[in-house]
């Protein structure tokens, strides 16, 4: 995503007000460089969720530069499109759709990098090693914190309870009273489940190798290219490069999960996108993701979200 013409704009640049409807900060990015915001909810003193929707009209880096009292992390989950930090000590974060990356700093200064045209939407959970401190114990977060500059710790494919926790903080549907216990909840649920690859114990990841890892990989994306006619598990295996036992054990390692329920958790995120997106009709988008019957399709959406799928195209 490097690019030497790339139009530059320092984060202090950016306009930001508070809305008191949203009880969050609000950055535009200006008319001139696209459309998008990003909005800053202070959930808690060591708590902030940022949601951030660009489709910048250039190739653009936002040039920023943070001082922390104490040492952060941030949970970044990445929902549609990529984007890249820079460091200006040459570290390079990348954040792609589909993909949470776990990173701790004490100081940031570099640029987030978007590109022309290409619509970016991204949840971000900024924490203290306070909070970390708290709910699992200063030993354990210690070991986190080993380093200055920002350290890339995970990057891993979104878990299913994860994405349904970003998707409930994106629609929010609750009375205006309740929305901040809501939003903690869920961004309180989403780190749960995000946050514990960090734990693992030792022996659990001295289990598998690199070619294991890129066998998932595999497997995942023969899924998600062929949604609309999956190959059965022992036809996936195949392909993938090993069998039906280890495909199984390598999902649950790397995705904690089958790999039905992962074909499930790509049927649904895509055809989430696709409602939201286009508002297509709930048949056409029961048909992409390779449903047969839409209403088959509105039963697995509904109990997948907890919403229609109806309600989403409204929207």
């Amino acid at each position: 995503m490097k690019s030497s013409t790339r139009w530059r704009v320092s984060n202090d640049d950016l306009p930001i007000h508070f809305q008191t409807q949203k009880h969050c900060l609000h950055q535009a990015l200006p008319k001139e460089l696209g459309v998008g915001y990003s909005d800053v909810f202070q959930l808690d003193n060591d708590l902030s969720y940022i949601e951030t929707h660009y489709t910048p009209s250039k190739d653009l880096a936002v040039l920023s530069q943070i001082d922390c009292h104490e040492p952060r992390m941030v949970v970044t989950l990445g929902l549609k499109g990529q984007s890249c930090f820079t460091g200006h000590d040459g570290e390079e974060l990348v954040f792609n759709q589909g993909y949470t990356s776990i990173a701790t700093f004490n100081a940031s200064m570099g640029e987030r990098q978007y590109q022309a045209h290409q619509p970016v939407t991204q949840l971000r959970l900024l924490i203290s090693k306070k909070w970390l401190d708290r709910y699992f114990g200063e030993a354990q977060s210690a070991m986190l914190f080993n380093s200055e500059a920002v350290q890339l710790l995970r990057c891993q494919p979104i878990s299913t309870q994860g994405m349904i926790a970003a998707q409930q903080l994106l629609t929010a549907k609750v009375a205006p009273e309740v929305k901040h216990v809501f939003m903690h909840a869920q961004a309180m649920s989403l780190l749960a489940s995000e946050l514990g690859c960090l734990y693992q114990p030792p022996q659990e990841q001295k289990r598998v190798t690199a070619r294991d890892k890129a066998i998932a990989l595999l497997a995942r994306d023969i899924l998600e290219q062929e949604l609309q006619q999956p190959p059965s598990v022992a036809e996936l295996a195949k392909r993938a490069g090993t069998n039906q036992f280890k495909l199984k054990k390598l999902f649950q390692h790397f995705f904690n999960n089958t790999p039905y329920g992962v074909l499930l958790d790509i049927r649904m995120n895509k055809a989430y996108q696709l409602l939201s997106s286009t508002h297509c009709q709930v048949s056409v988008a029961a048909d992409l993701v390779g449903y047969s019957h839409a209403n088959n399709f509105s039963v697995a959406f509904s109990n997948y979200f907890g919403v229609t799928p109806k309600v989403i195209a409204k929207q």
